[in-house]
């Protein structure tokens, strides 16, 4: 059952309420969400749920319905995030495994490893002891291969996967592995399960051959159930009457299991098929059709691997997949994650208290003891703030919105917030002036981080309301002229608003079922309003850049591959020409490149530039020293990653 807690819930009531439960035999969770506290109570035992509802603190108790409680969405509305080593897996990005399918040799699983770590991918795969059809197949060379897996992990800051196959094997995981993966032919080998869910570590789970997706669920709940709090599910098909591929992938178990179960799902591309050429189009269908991330096979010489090379990718393939799956991300509202040489837990490493709550800064809703400030233009649910989520999700902070954008820059400044977060350039509207022109007059703040973000925008109204109820449509101006095809039709009045997001919330506060406000479908969710229409911008390409802000001089990011910097020109011929030569004689690849006005100077203006970095620094450094003799005032605005 969910019990969920009333806000005010003492903490001698909830300890009490604890004790009630598992002295009756169940076993309890605590989950805290954005909006309320729930236990998460899961036993063999009945109970009257009355008994429950009336004790003090309790809201009320939710019977779960699901055969599988502990992975049941039921008991758990938001998605499950599960920590691996340095990395997430789950949220909004999209976390890719790769490596050989078997540990061969220390020589190789190190190759593997450099090729992998440098075409993007955040774990290493290789199996030890592996489960063959065939009794003469290799078998892997058992902890021998554990240990030149693990080694190569570290050695390329890497988390390491592998298969166990027998409970026998728990404590020799537990020393070498991160993730430990239950492979298809034990999916239902309970005792096994047991044995890996009592160690509390993060595991894989993938379905079995011919299992059911209830069953799968079951299979993880097993784990759950017997002490480990990480489970990811992984799809790598199911056998069916179809020969001409390895197994059947079942796309359309992903959609089905986000909807049971809040655990975040893999695919298995490399399994699913079992041919190389097949690999790229299936793992990134996966991607669309909402999958967390992939497990693929990778081998410096597929050709040469003792086992399942035909379905391995050729080094040169990976690379070329991991680009594809970044330049899909964008379109299915993830990013692609990588492991930088400094995450983010480095990046507020630095922050004393004072820093995360500044004695004389306003007392901010909700901000936790620790948690970090960070700053958005606009109301709760606003791009911004989706951006926010999405670039920060793996820290703990606090989004605190401000009215304008001004308004942010001034709250990084005086230090009530660690970062700020504001758009830079919308893939259709151009660039936001505004936002280019306070980056020039705050030369105390950098640019520490990037991220993409696709706008999609909804028409949304009060409960109750329809298409037909509405008379007047609030949003940005921008959201009213992306949206125009759908509005032109309506002969509804349209409102220009401060900001999207504050459109829902001034329609909400106004109560007039004829008024709608555009803004993205996580809003109406933060305002309790209904969405009578998604998708009613008239260009679905579009996307808004944003840019993380900071004070702080120390945040630097060591793999960074982009920069921005602003300067002026002098009034002669060939001036920025003889800028650009620099750049392109340094291998700056020019992404960007903008002229504002010069406040105060007519006819005068600064260039802004966003730069991609080559793999090593010596030349932009070079670039830098060299750019002053043509070119005026120069400014970096930040050195950083792009996601």
């Amino acid at each position: 059952m969910v019990i969920v807690l009333e806000r005010s819930i003492r903490d001698d009531d909830k300890e009490r309420l604890r004790d009630f439960l598992t002295g009756r035999g169940f076993k309890v969770r605590e989950i805290v969400g954005e909006e309320e506290t729930i236990f998460g109570a899961v036993g063999s035992v009945a109970i009257d749920l009355r008994e429950v509802e009336l004790r003090p603190g309790v809201q009320r108790v939710i019977p779960i319905s699901k055969p599988f409680k502990l992975a049941s969405r039921e008991l758990k509305q938001s998605d499950s995030v599960v920590t691996v080593g340095p990395i997430r897996i789950g949220g909004p990005r999209i976390a890719v495994i790769a490596g050989p399918c078997a540990v061969e040799s220390e020589e190789l699983i190190l190759e593997a490893a450099r090729i992998v770590r440098e075409s993007g991918g955040v774990a290493l795969r290789g199996g030890a002891f592996k489960p063959r059809t065939s009794p003469y197949s290799f078998q892997g060379h058992g902890e021998a291969g554990l240990r030149f897996l693990k080694s190569a992990g570290e050695r390329y800051g890497m988390p390491v996967v592998s298969e166990i196959v027998a409970p026998a094997y728990v404590d020799m995981f537990c020393e070498y592995v991160d993730l430990m993966q239950i492979g298809a032919r034990n999916m239902q080998n309970f005792e096994l399960l047991k044995a890996v869910g009592a160690t509390g570590r993060p595991v894989m789970l993938k379905r079995g051959l011919c299992a059911t997706i209830e069953e799968w669920l079951m299979a993880a709940e097993y784990l759950l159930a017997h002490g480990t709090e990480d489970v990811i599910l992984c799809e790598r098909g199911i056998r069916t009457f179809e020969t001409y591929t390895r197994n059947s992938l079942d796309i359309s178990s992903i959609p089905v299991a986000r909807k049971l179960t809040h655990l975040p799902i893999l695919v298995d591309p490399s399994h699913a098929t079992g041919l190389r050429e097949k690999v790229p189009p299936v793992g990134l269908g996966a991607v669309a059709a909402g999958a967390d991330g992939l497990i693929v096979e990778v081998h410096p010489t597929p050709d040469e691997a003792l086992s399942d090379g035909p379905q391995t990718l050729f080094p040169e393939q990976f690379e070329k997949l991991m680009r594809d799956i970044e330049a899909l991300s964008p379109v299915v509202g993830r990013e692609l994650t990588r492991i930088p040489r400094q995450s983010r837990e480095a990046m507020v490493s630095t922050v004393t208290p004072a820093d995360a709550a500044p004695a004389d800064a306003a007392p901010a809703g909700g901000r936790q003891a620790g948690a970090v400030p960070i700053a958005y233009q606009g109301a709760r649910g606003a791009y911004s703030e989706m951006a926010l989520l999405r670039f920060f999700h793996d820290l703990e902070f606090t989004a605190e919105p401000r009215r304008h954008f001004r308004d942010v820059f001034d709250a990084v400044l005086q230090g009530t917030a660690r970062y700020g977060i504001v758009p830079v350039e919308n893939s259709l509207a151009g660039s936001v002036h505004e936002n280019y022109d306070l980056l020039l007059q705050y030369p105390d703040l950098t640019i520490t981080g990037e991220i993409k973000l696709r706008i999609e925008h909804s028409l949304i109204g009060l409960p109750g309301s329809s298409l037909e109820s509405i008379t007047r449509v609030f949003s940005h101006p921008q959201a009213l002229a992306q949206c125009d095809d759908f509005l032109r039709t309506r002969g509804w009045t349209v409102v220009p608003f401060y900001d999207t997001a504050g459109s829902v919330a001034h329609i909400a506060e106004e109560g007039r079922l004829e008024y709608a406000a555009i803004a993205n479908a996580r809003a109406a969710e933060v305002y309790g309003m209904q969405i009578l229409k998604e998708g009613i911008e008239t260009n679905p390409r579009n996307y808004t850049r944003f840019v993380v802000l900071t004070r702080d001089e120390a945040a630097s990011v060591e793999d960074a591959n982009l920069a921005s910097l602003v300067f002026a020109t002098p009034d002669k011929p060939g001036a920025l020409f003889a800028a650009m030569q620099i750049m392109a004689a340094a291998s700056l690849n020019l992404k960007k490149l903008e002229s504002r006005p010069i406040p105060g100077k007519p006819w005068e203006y600064m260039f802004y530039v966003d730069l991609e970095l080559p793999d090593t620094e010596e030349p932009f450094r070079e670039a830098l020293e060299r750019l002053p003799e043509v070119v005026n005032d120069l400014r970096v605005l930040g050195i950083y990653r792009g996601v």
